[in-house]
């Protein structure tokens, strides 16, 4: 087929033995290499892709289920791709860190890199709390939330508390994933 400056150019295929998970669509697989807590592989079908941002900021997040449970990934697609995964299943709430609603304006008041959370004999040390649009992949309106993310200090590892309006806070233990660890393979 021939093509001309008043058309577009074909897309570029793209090579599906060589997909990253920046590629990763609805209906794909994901294999997640030793990232389960047995150190076995973490397997899924992407059955949601949602899209956030947050000011000048944009993710996505793939998730399907694995062992009963869902599983996340959330890829942020910058100069360099990190990707944080959430496996545990565990949906943890204030009560589980002796926090309430008071706490966590004020830790979003502040703003103060030197805040933290004890946990699990672990120091997390506040990150940042903004506003986030979530948006289902296919739909133009979203649905607004606040998130607040701490780090694991001396660790890879991240808590993140998500709070929608008329919604209780909800908090989870995100992990680093080295983008290298994951492969996808087109789906039907």
């Amino acid at each position: 087929m021939f093509w001309n400056k008043k058309t577009n150019p074909p897309a570029p295929q793209i090579d599906l033995a060589k997909l990253k998970i920046q590629d990763a669509q609805a209906g794909d697989s994901i294999s997640v290499n030793g990232a389960a807590a047995d150190f076995t592989d973490i397997d899924f079908t992407v059955d949601r892709r949602e899209f956030f941002e947050a000011g000048s900021s944009q993710w996505f997040e793939v998730s399907g289920t694995w062992r009963g449970r869902r599983a996340y990934l959330e890829v942020h697609n910058d100069d360099v791709v990190e990707v944080l995964g959430n496996f545990e299943g565990r949906r943890l709430t204030l009560d589980d860190f002796g926090l309430t609603e008071d706490d966590m304006g004020a830790l979003d008041e502040r703003q103060n890199p030197n805040d933290f959370l004890d946990f699990e004999d672990k120091f997390w040390l506040y990150s940042s709390s903004r506003e986030v649009g979530r948006f289902a992949e296919g739909r133009d309106t979203g649905q607004g939330l606040y998130r607040w993310q701490f780090h694991e200090q001396g660790g890879s590892r991240f808590l993140i508390f998500n709070k929608y309006e008329g919604e209780p806070f909800v908090a989870a233990i995100w992990t680093r994933v080295e983008p290298a660890d994951i492969t996808v393979f087109r789906g039907a």
